[in-house]
């Protein structure tokens, strides 16, 4: 067997790393409890309050500063986020999302397998996902067109989970006069509604590139041929 070949098989140490990256970054153990050690927003943690405002950025602030104070709280999300990525590559997790997962998101998003990590990522954390995907174009696996793509799929509706659950979920605990729901829609039905819209929207980017792409191409032919006439 050729080294190619060893490389590139898929063991089942990678099949677990894979699994437990999916869990870890998924959100599904998120709890107080012991199990939330394994869970990214668990061990992530938040900033302590400051007397009276509220968070570690205080209130009341604006322009530049208050931006570069924001963006100075996503510092410890990223560099987490991506430690676990390097710590879960060395076990094999990409590996196995390469081999195994291309064959869901080429066809559907048009992004190699590599990507699954920062999808599931980015369903609970915009900041983790956009690290991790960042992190792959900057790393060659993935190209510009495909991180753009992959970009409008993160960001509409970015954090979905984590956002809807969190928020929307509380319109189905509404009622009518006569106490009939207010929301007859299900959960399950709302999550997919947006999950499928996020895919469309992406899908839509994906072939804005490519149609923009081509017409590049006529224009650069056209003056080839032109230069030529």
């Amino acid at each position: 067997m050729s080294n190619d070949a060893k490389e590139n098989k898929v063991t089942l140490g990678n099949l677990i790393a894979l699994g437990f990256a999916i869990v870890f970054f998924s959100g599904l153990l998120k709890s107080n409890e012991w199990w939330g050690l394994f869970d990214f927003t668990t061990l992530n943690g938040a900033f302590g309050r400051i007397g009276d405002l509220g968070s570690f950025r205080g209130s009341g602030g604006g322009g530049a500063r208050d931006g570069f104070i924001f963006a100075f709280t996503l510092v410890p999300t990223v560099m987490f986020a991506m430690a676990m990525i390097e710590v879960l590559e060395h076990f094999g997790a990409l590996d196995a999302a390469r081999k195994l997962l291309s064959y869901v998101l080429r066809p559907v998003l048009g992004v190699p397998g590599e990507s699954a990590l920062a999808l599931i990522a980015s369903l609970q954390s915009t900041d983790a996902g956009s690290s991790i995907t960042r992190g792959l174009l900057d790393e060659g696996k993935i190209t510009k067109d495909e991180s753009d793509t992959f970009t409008m799929f993160q960001f509409s509706g970015g954090a979905m989970l984590v956002n809807f659950f969190s928020s929307g979920a509380v319109l189905f605990t509404l009622t009518n006069a006569d106490g009939s729901p207010a929301v007859t829609a299900s959960i399950g039905l709302c999550v997919a509604v947006m999950f499928i819209m996020k895919i469309v929207g992406a899908n839509l980017m994906r072939f804005g590139l490519r149609f923009s792409a081509k017409k590049k191409g006529d224009v650069v032919e056209s003056k080839a041929a032109a230069a030529r006439g």
